[in-house]
């Protein structure tokens, strides 16, 4: 039982690597198109002002920012095709089609009730629970919703795709259409059944933003808790939208307006030069992307295998500019939320408690990114925002990530970036049908050999009889490392991994995806 949990547990960290594998030069690419784009940093850059160069910006920004939006359809497609074991170009297809499906479904649901929203011209629909997906409304499920999609088409797919029916009719749905059948009938049951199942659990959140409203310094605990805790869900929008768009945010009355929630009595203060206000904490939410993400990327760079650390730090580093910079922390907060969850808790824990820290140290200075922050506060001055100590405690919070993470990383053995020995790779030669051959044939045999795959740098086989390799044989093949766990097997190819498994499986004679 406990070695299929962890070849499972891997199976899914393998399928979740496939999306994220491509956030590191999409999180670069977010920075710079940031960066153009920025009104403050134009202020010191006159030359960003100019047409051209804005163009750009908006076009890297823009367009990277809808990938970054898109995750759940990413999750779904690239979670799919990683698990399954033929024809993957076949299974994102149908996970595709089949999360069109879902969204669709929860839209006609929500229709026929007559619960389809209408965007609020302030938030948009953040606060009413639904979001719009390829242009579809529905309930937000957040990357749930695609996470859960993709591994019920990815089980699906391997378990129905070999499936023949007899006579002219049924014969249409056989094979990898048969899959597209079973999975369309779940998609569309669980984006009907999120209809009526998800809105009591938003309704949770929301009923707990009245207590956090009211219970001090434990409600601001439980408010940067939570809104980090809950990022996976898309549930997070629940609980800092009510504060920073609507009264519980506090309001502002000037020149015969009122002003209402933290973000538009904050930009208001700061524009007619008054004292913030002690609405200014339901804004804090930013402080965390803005630091703390250095810590953790700290961590993950010096929790790396020694050979693996340049490596790790070219891959993260990018992520944790996007978050500072751009306040976009998906890209890496994916990279742990499943795969180490005890981090994931304690990355929520430590957030919750720097807010409440800044209440308590009176920070009243801006925290929404790294570059705006500076800026803004420089030109509020100290005097009304305190922002030597919002810096300060920018810093120790870094050092308490990195404290942190590192401890339980390594007290725990926790599988982040970098951690597996992935040994380089001797120099690439061309692998010959022999080669191929012999490799098969100490691996057991054609008939010993049940699953074939590869992530970046291994060749991944599953054998029937562990008993049937030839570890020696296999230690004599030019790969760079073998690991042996049962009936799982691994050889470490480098960047040669993808075309050994691509030799391997013409050579069995069996469709290459």
């Amino acid at each position: 039982m406990k070695n299929r949990l962890t070849q499972a547990l891997e199976r899914f960290s393998k399928a979740m690597l496939a999306p994220l594998s491509y956030l590191s030069a999409a999180g670069l690419l977010l920075v710079a198109g940031a960066l153009l784009t920025s009104t403050s940093l134009a202020g010191v850059l006159p030359f960003l002002r100019w047409p051209p160069v804005q163009l750009l910006g908006q076009l890297i920004y823009k367009c990277l920012t809808a990938v970054i939006s898109n995750l759940s359809v990413l999750f779904c497609v690239g979670i799919a095709a990683a698990l399954a074991k033929q024809e993957k170009h076949q299974a994102g297809l149908i996970a595709l089609m089949c999360y069109l499906i879902y969204l669709t479904a929860g839209n006609v649901t929500l229709t026929a009730l007559g619960q389809l929203a209408k965007p609020d011209a302030l938030t948009g629909l953040y606060s009413s629970g639904q979001t719009t997906v390829l242009g579809i409304q529905t309930v937000d499920t957040g990357v749930f919703g695609g996470i859960l999609l993709g591994l019920a088409v990815g089980g699906i797919f391997n378990r129905t795709c070999d499936v023949t029916h007899k006579g002219i009719l049924p014969g249409i749905f056989s094979g990898t259409r048969w899959s597209f059948t079973c999975v369309a009938a779940l998609a569309a049951a669980l984006g009907f059944g999120a209809c009526f199942v998800w809105p009591p659990v938003q309704q949770g959140i929301t009923a707990l933003t009245g207590f956090i409203a009211s219970s001090g310094n434990v409600g601001l605990f439980l408010y940067g808790f939570l809104e980090r805790l809950l990022i996976p869900t898309g549930l997070h929008h629940l609980v800092y939208m009510p504060f920073q768009f609507s009264r519980l945010g506090g309001q502002l009355a000037a020149d015969g307006v009122t002003y209402v929630g933290a973000y538009v009595v904050m930009m208001t203060e700061y524009n007619l030069g008054l004292p913030f206000s002690e609405g200014i904490v339901w804004m804090y939410t930013g402080f965390t992307k803005t630091f703390g993400y250095f810590g953790i990327t700290a961590a993950f760079i010096f929790c790396a295998r020694r050979e693996n650390r340049k490596k790790t730090a070219a891959q993260l580093l990018p992520l944790a500019f996007t978050a500072s910079l751009a306040s976009i922390t998906e890209p890496l907060d994916f990279l742990f939320c499943f795969s180490a969850p005890v981090l994931w808790l304690a990355h929520a824990v430590i957030s919750g408690i720097f807010i409440v820290l800044l209440h308590l140290c009176h920070v009243t200075a801006f925290t929404s990114n790294l570059l705006g922050s500076l800026l803004m506060n420089l030109s509020a001055g100290t005097a009304r925002t305190n922002y030597p100590v919002l810096y300060l405690l920018g810093l120790a919070e870094i050092a308490v990530y990195f404290v942190v993470f590192t401890a339980l990383i390594r007290w725990l053995d926790l599988p982040t970036p970098g951690r597996r020995p992935e040994e380089p790779a001797r120099p690439e030669a061309p692998l010959t049908a022999a080669d191929i051959e012999k490799l098969i044939v100490a691996l057991g045999g054609r008939g010993n050999i049940r699953t074939v795959d590869n992530c970046f740098t291994r060749l991944r086989i599953t054998v029937q009889e562990a008993a049937f390799v030839d570890a020696q044989a296999l230690h004599g093949l030019p790969c760079s490392g073998v690991v042996l766990n049962g009936c799982e097997v691994q050889l470490v190819y480098g960047l040669q991994a993808a075309q050994v498994r691509q030799a391997v499986e013409e050579q069995l004679g069996r469709v290459v995806c």
